[in-house]
């Protein structure tokens, strides 16, 4: 359903580097242990989720498996917000990684939407 160089495939295996990269500083440089091993789950599983979806089994596996990543990309905002909001990510980094997961959020609420709308035509 979605092709590999799609937009929310690119942009989601993307983040998930940063988020693997950011979740790296906080364990090494923060010793922040908890917090981040949620980020890492919840920020990584958007692209995991995006990717299962390339071979979803129907359209309505597809519209679930884009609706979980838009779950799991709401989850890592919070995150990301409670990590800035206790000190362990500066804000300059927040607004950076912020940004690309409500850029990631915005494609995925689109993308649900759509499909929606096609399901139910």
């Amino acid at each position: 359903m979605i092709a590999k160089d799609n937009a929310i495939h690119t942009k989601s295996y993307a983040f998930a580097i940063r988020i693997v990269n950011a979740y790296k500083f906080l364990m090494e440089s923060e010793k922040e242990f908890v917090l981040s091993k949620q980020l890492l789950r919840s920020g990584t599983a958007i692209g995991a989720l995006v990717a299962e979806a390339h071979h979803a089994q129907s359209s309505a596996d597809f519209l679930n498996k884009m609706n979980v990543a838009l779950k799991e990309a709401n989850e890592t905002s919070y995150w990301l917000s409670l990590l800035k909001d206790t000190h362990y990510m500066e804000e300059i980094v927040y607004q950076s990684i912020s940004s690309d997961c409500n850029e990631l959020i915005a494609l995925l609420v689109s993308i649900v939407k759509s499909m929606k709308d096609s399901l139910n035509r």
